[in-house]
């Protein structure tokens, strides 16, 4: 059915939130601002750590986004988000039900798989060793990786390229309207969570091509190729 499995992270396959919002707090405290609840960084998850700071540093202070952007507060925030987020990464955050046994799923049947996230590196690294998850994917493509990350769909092409699939053979699975976009950009299928982090809005008007409650369908649909095989 498919050779290449592309996935989201955030929200698709790990639940981050949580010890997302304990790290934003924790630099909103540093910087003697209140603190924002989870539900708001839930909506703000998905294009990158730096928009999410921006994001909850103009809202903890009322001041406008663009302002904060041509002010350069956001070079001097980042260095210590990353201390905190650092110190966060694990404590608070759990795969998601299906996760484990998909990616072993698609191992066994020798499908590749790929994470493409927006988020950074350095960030995305931590959070699947924490998890153990690391080894399950032949590819890692992150938000700081190529010159542009999603809605754009060079990283997906890129996962394309790399493994010589042609798009019709590819699956993006992700939980947002940007994973949609971006998959249909590429041209490959595109399947949604609807438990993550989607800017408050329901995935369905995002209208992907198919609306799945876990990651397990990814793993049923191999399994299927494999007896039909």
């Amino acid at each position: 059915m498919f050779d290449l499995v592309m996935f989201d992270l955030d929200g698709t396959l790990v639940e981050t939130a949580p010890e997302i919002t304990d790290a934003v707090n924790d630099l909103l405290r540093d910087q003697q601002l209140p603190e924002v609840a989870e539900h708001l960084i839930r909506t703000w998850i998905g294009h990158g750590t730096r928009e999410l700071v921006l994001h909850a540093y103009a809202h903890a202070t009322g001041l406008e986004e663009d302002m904060v952007r041509r002010a350069g507060t956001l070079d001097i925030l980042m260095p210590r988000f990353a201390e905190f987020y650092a110190a966060r990464t694990g404590q608070r955050s759990r795969l998601y039900p299906g996760v484990l046994d998909t990616l072993k799923a698609l191992r066994a049947a020798q499908v590749r798989a790929a994470v493409v996230t927006n988020k950074e590196q350095r960030y995305t690294a931590t959070v699947l060793m924490v998890h153990g998850i690391r080894h399950y994917f032949d590819m890692v493509v992150c938000g700081d990786t190529l010159a542009a990350k999603k809605p754009d769909p060079l990283p997906v092409r890129y996962c394309l390229d790399a493994f010589k699939v042609p798009a019709s053979l590819a699956l993006f699975v992700g939980d947002s309207e940007i994973d949609v976009a971006t998959a249909r950009a590429a041209g490959v299928a595109v399947w949604a969570v609807p438990y993550g982090y989607n800017h408050g809005r329901s995935i369905a008007l995002a209208a992907p091509d198919r609306i799945i409650p876990t990651v397990a369908a990814v793993a049923e649909a191999v399994g299927e190729r494999r007896r039909v095989a």
